[in-house]
């Protein structure tokens, strides 16, 4: 996979040469640090109103603060996946490079794990900013680091699967607006079928609540570590990279 991790660091690259890093960077880091502001605002007045009436509750700040940032992350991913997919594939067929890409001695599978791989790293950077907020809570306070840990992990997991969904949509089109809206409007709709679940226990509501990346984030937002909800994400993983497999397979026989 030595070809894989060179398309990945290119690509990456890539996206350093443009404002477009640096600017989902900013973006993310600045939406992400007034979520938190506020988060932490509220558990203040909330802790000074519970002394000032005399109460002991304990406050917790996993329960309180970094479980419910954690989930507005996975909201604010929604936006910035199909920005960080939608030239994976499309700006390579819209420059005539992609011929170049399907008649190289390089594999199919080395390309797309290489593009898909940036793709993870790049948001995993944006990730590694808002953990940087998180430093203020372990300094002021006594989290437990272990569910924060995990509830990371649910988050890469749930933007690879993602982001392997919007590789694949990228090979169907070279305008990245089209890949972009068409990526954005898979995964919302990936996140709202848990919704099916809260009016309807039918089977085949049950079946498509659990095709929802948000019900498996729960258990990893709560700090747990369950196989089934890894194993949920890495299925989705595969097969969004098979289908992109699969794509980049038919523009090999057509070049």
């Amino acid at each position: 996979m030595r070809n894989a991790w060179i398309i990945c660091w290119k690509e990456l690259g890539s996206y350093f040469v443009s404002p477009v890093a640096y600017l989902l960077l900013t973006m993310f880091g600045l939406i992400f640090g007034f979520f938190f502001w506020n988060a932490l605002g509220i558990f203040v007045i909330e802790g000074m109103e519970m002394q000032m009436r005399g109460q002991m509750f304990p406050m917790n700040l996993n329960e309180q603060i970094i479980r419910p940032l954690l989930q507005n992350v996975s909201v604010i991913g929604l936006f910035f996946i199909p920005m960080i997919t939608m030239r994976l594939f499309a700006e390579e067929k819209r420059t005539g490079t992609i011929e170049l890409l399907a008649t190289s001695p390089i594999g199919d599978l080395e390309i797309i794990v290489g593009k898909w791989l940036a793709a993870v790293v790049l948001y995993s950077g944006l990730l590694l900013f808002t953990a940087l907020n998180f430093v203020f809570l372990f300094k002021y306070g006594n989290p437990d680091w272990k569910p924060l840990a995990v509830g990371y992990l649910g988050l890469v997991l749930q933007a690879g699967a993602l982001l392997a969904i919007g590789t694949f949509i990228s090979t169907l089109t070279k305008n990245q607006i089209i890949a972009g809206a068409a990526t954005f409007g898979v995964c919302l709709l990936l996140w709202v079928l848990e919704w099916v679940g809260g009016y309807e226990s039918a089977t085949w509501a049950r079946v498509l609540s659990y095709m929802s990346v948000i019900t498996h984030f729960e258990s990893f937002g709560r700090g747990v570590l369950d196989s089934k909800d890894a194993i949920f994400y890495l299925t989705v993983i595969f097969l969004g990279l098979f289908f992109t497999a699969r794509s980049m397979e038919s523009l090999r026989w057509r070049s």
